[in-house]
């Protein structure tokens, strides 16, 4: 059974046993108040009836007297003598109904309770009987006895239970439509937002519920909105790391086979007995630079490894950056030199706030790139305080780098220029090293750069003091 039919027959269900409650309640309510009101009503009567019989004269018009009264009050009459013998009935004087005579303990009972004159009601009696003891009659009556068909008192209930039962009919009616459209307007939202749920779950990440409503539907259906934008989000963000990933070893699986192969070569040739030594001299470097390679690309995986995993890749403490660029003029001023390249390092004190070794790795990849693709010109490293932070920058003159490229050069193993870059060594994995570590440290590498016309590279650390 669907929830709408559920809510529906719930509403039904529950309205209609309120009604017929209800409408119960007041037709029992109704026949217990007119009752009480008969018999108030017939013990007004019967003491108005008592002083009307008791100033009869007891002569010829007397019967007729009290057919009169009977007809005007309505109820059936009958009078009794001082023995409790009958005298008159009517409308029926035959009728077993009334007594032919009195019992003498309900005499002297009505005698001693005068001003009680309804008698107590028989569980099984279909009447009304009430009774008064006459104390100075005119003739010779001495007791007058007055009863009513209790379904006299009921007959406009009748009416009135046939007036509830029309309006109970009409009302379940009214119920049955009201909580069909009422379960028809709850269950509709609950239905869509069903619907699209289902179709979510199935991959369509794309479904959206326009269900413009202010209370908790309208909330549920933003909340799947979101979650689908979300989930939607997510799987794009999976894709492209799957797709990421998967080039990763791609690239990862390239960076490795070509060293190997020329290893493998130049160890064959180291075979060769009759080689001689200048080749294989040449043959050896070979080797060995290949051998770096594969170590750099090693280290710098066990870096981006260390990133992505380790809490504790940093370790910050004050450092001075003036040993850090005597380092890099040690170990580049001679390639410099070689290249023709001036090398301008700052060696002024200052210090800041970081991982000493991880920040001259950064120095390190940015400099050593610098020298492989200037080959005329300056580079500098510098760097100045500024506020609370030091600005350190790397700039060169050298071949520059296309905007195109600028986007994804810090993508791990991306190269602007493949070719040349595997001809210099380089890994391509550097500039992602650089991003990792300064990311640790809460700051961001910046880049410009122009084709023909150089790049500069600059990125912020905490100062200190």
């Amino acid at each position: 059974m669907s929830i709408r039919s559920k809510l529906a027959w719930t509403f039904i269900l529950l309205l209609i046993f309120g009604i017929t409650a209800i409408s119960s309640y007041s037709i029992v309510f109704i026949r217990n108040y007119m009752l009480e009101e008969g018999k108030r009503e017939m013990e007004r009567e019967t003491r108005w009836l008592a002083v009307t019989v008791e100033n009869m004269a007891d002569d010829s018009a007397f019967t007729r007297h009290l057919r009169e009264a009977a007809d005007i009050s309505g109820y059936r009459l009958a009078v009794y003598g001082e023995d409790g013998a009958l005298l008159f009935a009517w409308p029926d004087s035959t009728s077993p109904h009334h007594p032919r005579r009195l019992d003498t303990g309900l005499l002297a009972s009505l005698e001693a309770r005068d001003g009680i004159p309804l008698l107590p009601e028989r569980p099984d009696s279909e009447y009304l009987v009430s009774m008064v003891h006459l104390d100075t009659s005119a003739n010779t009556a001495r007791y007058i006895r007055a009863s009513q068909l209790k379904d006299d008192l009921y007959a406009p209930i009748r009416t009135i239970r046939w007036i509830i039962y029309y309006g109970m009919f009409i009302s379940i009616g009214l119920v049955i439509l009201v909580s069909i459209l009422m379960a028809r307007y709850l269950t509709r939202p609950i239905t869509r937002i069903k619907n699209a749920a289902q179709e979510i779950a199935s991959g369509d990440t794309s479904r959206q519920i326009d269900l413009e409503r202010g209370d908790e539907f309208g909330t549920l259906a933003d909340s799947l909105n979101r979650m689908a934008s979300r989930l939607r989000a997510d799987t794009a963000q999976i894709k492209q790391f799957a797709e990421k990933q998967r080039q990763f070893f791609g690239d990862i699986t390239h960076e490795i086979r070509n060293p190997l192969h020329t290893i493998t070569g130049a160890l064959e040739m180291l075979e060769m007995e009759d080689l001689p030594e200048d080749e294989r001299r040449r043959y050896l470097r070979s080797a060995r630079k290949q051998t770096e390679r594969i170590s750099r690309l090693f280290k710098d995986l066990l870096t981006l490894q260390r990133y992505d995993s380790d809490e504790k890749f940093i370790e910050r403490k004050t450092f001075d950056l003036s040993m850090i660029a005597e380092h890099m003029l040690e170990w580049y001023g001679d390639a410099a030199a070689e290249k023709g390249i001036d090398l301008h390092v700052d060696t002024h004190e200052c210090r800041a706030v970081g991982d000493p070794g991880k920040i001259e790795q950064v120095i390190d990849n940015l400099v050593s790139n610098a020298v492989k693709y200037t080959s005329e010109g300056t580079i500098t490293m510098s760097y100045s305080r500024e506020d609370d932070e030091v600005v350190v920058e790397v700039e060169d003159t050298g071949i520059g780098i296309s905007e195109e490229h600028l986007e994804r050069l810090f993508d791990r193993f991306y190269r602007t220029d493949k070719a040349r870059s595997r001809d210099k060594g380089g890994t391509g994995l550097g500039l992602a090293v650089v991003k990792s570590i300064l990311g640790a440290h809460g700051s961001e590498i910046e880049v410009e750069s122009e084709p023909g016309r150089g790049t500069s590279f600059w990125f912020s650390l905490p100062a200190s003091g």
